[in-house]
């Protein structure tokens, strides 16, 4: 019989420790430390096996002569998640979605395996949080039927590894990983040592087989994907799944992606028969603006190869408390309280006694540098109370100094603006030339936040 011994590991970073503490040294939270039961006479091992992608013994073999084959990408119907996982599906891949409760993770993921059971690929979709009429009712509403689409319903390890083995799919998705358990680990399921192992095992599996696998992450009350940070290290691609419960838009973004780029955004809308994508989300984050409304200035901004046009509002004004509040929504509060700094100092604006309030309209995150210049003309919008032109599109990075530095792409940006009608756009001055705007747009070049706000607020 195996021999076991106890350990304590730390649920937020994975730190192993023989004994108790009250403090992670890994970490530095406290009370994070749970005792842990593991077999020391498993035979089980790392991830890989020490095998192939091809579930051969593999061997140390130079770099040079290493053939590669490019395998197409297999795309799904969304277009919006093909553009986050940077073209497709990749065979093999091992994708975590995280997302808040009922943000629409389980719909996402069935629609897809509906698109693509439909393409002739089979897909095993196993469930650990519901049963097979549950799900069976939701691909009802959602309208999937498909042959090729197999629903299992099971939280052990080895039988879900038997299932894989025995119907061979093309696609699997696990919802949720917190589910699952080890029956060789002795902790209880969610746990640090069950969420590693169990995502051990299925890495595995996807690598040796050539099965892309989707697994479902639960996330903290801080947003983050719950479980040791070693689960984000281990798996290929981790996209989170952002928006309001009470909103019908939702935001999916790469925030680690081994076969794409981190900095594509997708757009999806929530309606009775699913998620469906939005074209073009520059008209959903503008349809609500108000006219005439003082703190209120549209930048574009890049999100991965996609232009944006978003609303920033702000909000000043006097403060009743001693020290000045600085709050922000979609915007680091860092950058409000540089830009803040940098008006008081280069252009004069006595804003030292006045509460900040920023917010981007619709839900956004922002954190690229050539929104600065709009935020600071919102911020200054607000505290003279006069309004920016409805048809202003201001772009461009502030320095300390108060001057307007050149942004990348700007080309797209003007090109987006155009195509929403705006017809005056502010953007660095040495972004000027070398480019043919388009017709019927009105380029001004700016080399300072003051020569800004005179052509965007007049003296």
């Amino acid at each position: 019989m195996a021999k076991r011994k106890t350990k304590f590991m730390c649920q937020e970073c994975g730190y192993e420790s023989p004994k108790w503490m009250g403090k992670c040294p890994g970490c530095g939270q406290w009370n994070k430390m749970v005792e842990e039961v593991e077999s020391t006479g498993s035979t089980r091992r790392g991830a890989f096996a020490n095998t192939g992608n091809s579930g051969v013994a593999a061997k140390a073999t130079p770099i040079t002569s290493i053939e590669t084959v490019s395998e197409p990408r297999i795309t799904t119907d969304l277009n919006e998640l093909n553009r986050v996982l940077g073209g497709g599906v990749v065979r093999g891949s091992l994708v975590l979605i995280g997302g808040d409760p009922g943000i629409g993770k389980s719909t996402l993921l069935l629609q897809v395996s509906y698109q693509l059971a439909k393409k002739a690929h089979s897909v095993l979709y196993i469930s650990g949080e519901e049963s097979m009429r549950q799900t069976k009712l939701r691909a009802d509403r959602l309208g999937v039927t498909s042959d090729n689409l197999l629903v299992y319903s099971e939280t052990n390890l080895q039988e879900i590894s038997l299932t894989i083995e025995n119907t061979n799919p093309d696609f699997v998705i696990v919802d949720s990983i917190q589910t699952i358990f080890h029956p060789e680990v002795t902790s209880a399921p969610g746990s640090v040592s069950q969420v590693r192992e169990c995502t051990a095992e299925l890495m595995r599996i996807g690598k040796t087989k050539g099965i892309a696998i989707f697994i479902v992450g639960h996330v903290t009350k801080e947003g983050s994907i719950a479980g040791p940070r070693l689960l984000e290290h281990m798996v290929d691609t981790v996209l989170y799944f952002e928006g309001e419960r009470h909103h019908t838009y939702r935001i999916l973004r790469a925030v680690k992606n081994r076969f794409g780029s981190t900095n594509e955004m997708g757009i999806f809308e929530m309606k009775e028969m699913g998620l469906e994508e939005v074209a073009n989300p520059s008209e959903i984050f503008l349809e609500e603006r108000s006219q005439g409304a003082s703190g209120s200035t549209v930048v574009a901004s890049m999100e991965g190869t996609r232009p944006v046009l978003v609303e920033i509002q702000a909000l000043i004004s006097p403060t009743s408390f001693g020290n000045p509040r600085r709050m922000a929504t979609g915007i680091d509060h860092n950058r409000v309280s540089l830009l803040m700094a940098v008006l008081e100092k280069r252009v004069g604006l006595l804003l030292a006694n006045q509460d900040a309030y920023l917010k981007v309209a619709g839900g956004v995150k922002l954190d690229e540098p050539a929104i600065d210049l709009a935020v600071a003309v919102s911020i200054a919008s607000s505290f003279r109370d006069k309004p920016t032109r409805a048809t202003d599109c201001i772009i461009g990075e502030v320095g300390l100094t108060g001057e307007v530095r050149r942004v990348s792409r700007i080309e797209q940006r003007v090109q987006e603006a155009a195509k929403l009608g705006f017809e005056r756009i502010i953007l660095p001055e040495n972004n000027l030339g070398g480019w043919t705007p388009p017709q019927g747009v009105e380029l001004i070049g700016v080399s300072s936040v003051s020569h800004a706000l005179k052509v965007t607020l007049g003296g």
